[in-house]
């Protein structure tokens, strides 16, 4: 297996400040977190989700995008994906994306899945999706670089077997899923060895996160509701011993992609500690199998 991080997880770093860290710790790729920043949101402190300075920008001109790619290539960084945070009904800016990852170099980019919230039915987003699909397996095909539906919660696949039903109608040369066991702590949990056999050859990359469930709201009558929060990696739901066993049973050895949101650690140190946890579990793996 390989080792690559998605920048959301480092956001007080520059993508080159980011770059000279992956090579010192000895990850194997970056996964560009892509997505416009408001002005307003870069005068708070850098986080996750708002001012994530190691963020692409939809209109990074292409001397930096040039840049940026002679950066990853001189230090054998792989560019894994671009990874954006696209609607449905936008192919516009989906040929964008894709247009960026080619110039980068990367082989996938996360394509838009539609939101569940109860306002549509399933078959409405299905049906939605599928269109959207189509037209994208086309423009992937055109550029070279896959496209990946990720097992997320709050969307249409949040799960392996979901996700399958969305794919399966497409050439897996082309679309692909993108697995990620934390999402599916808040929905969509099957079992890791099912659903990895079901994907097969959709399977195309993996995001390494946990997450465990945490007393929420208390209410009037005594109830108490339940909410899932971000966790480090060793300390949630996510077996990653066993889902790590899962991927070589079923011959995967492409990335594994961190994307730690437990603000357990500095970032840096976050990138240490996580590559070295899985190395170790994979030794431990790797051990059991030839007692």
């Amino acid at each position: 297996m390989r080792f690559s991080v998605f920048t959301v997880m480092t956001p007080d770093l520059t993508p080159k400040q980011l770059i000279e860290h992956l090579v010192e710790t000895g990850y194997d790729g970056v996964e560009w977190r892509y997505k416009e920043t408001p002005e307003e949101f870069k005068q708070e402190q850098p986080s996750y989700w708002r001012f994530n300075k190691c963020t692409l920008q939809p209109n990074t001109t292409d001397e930096e995008l040039a840049s940026l790619r002679k950066s990853t290539d001189e230090k054998r960084i792989e560019v894994v994906s671009v990874t954006p945070y696209l609607d449905v009904d936008d192919l516009q800016a989906t040929e964008k994306v894709l247009q960026t990852a080619q110039k980068l170099g990367a082989s996938t980019i996360r394509i838009g899945v539609p939101r569940y919230d109860r306002t549509e039915t399933y078959q409405e987003l299905f049906k939605k999706a599928v269109q959207y699909v189509k037209e994208v397996e086309g423009m992937c095909k055109q550029y070279k670089v896959k496209g990946l539906v990720e097992t997320h919660h709050q969307t249409i696949t949040p799960s392996a077997s979901l996700a399958y039903q969305l794919v399966c109608h497409f050439d897996p040369s082309h679309i692909g899923v993108l697995y990620d066991p934390g999402n599916m702590v808040h929905e969509g949990f099957e079992n890791y060895r099912m659903g990895l056999e079901l994907l097969g050859d959709y399977l195309a990359h993996v995001h390494v996160k946990n997450a465990s469930w945490q007393i929420g709201q208390q209410y009037p009558d005594g109830s108490i509701g339940w909410e899932v929060q971000w966790a480090q990696l060793e300390h949630g739901v996510v077996d990653w011993k066993q889902v790590l066993t899962d991927l070589q049973a079923v011959g995967y050895d492409g990335y594994v992609g961190f994307e730690d949101f437990s603000g357990a650690f500095p970032t840096k140190d976050a990138l240490s500690h996580n590559i070295n946890w899985i190395k170790q579990l994979l030794t431990e793996i790797k051990g059991k199998a030839g007692d």
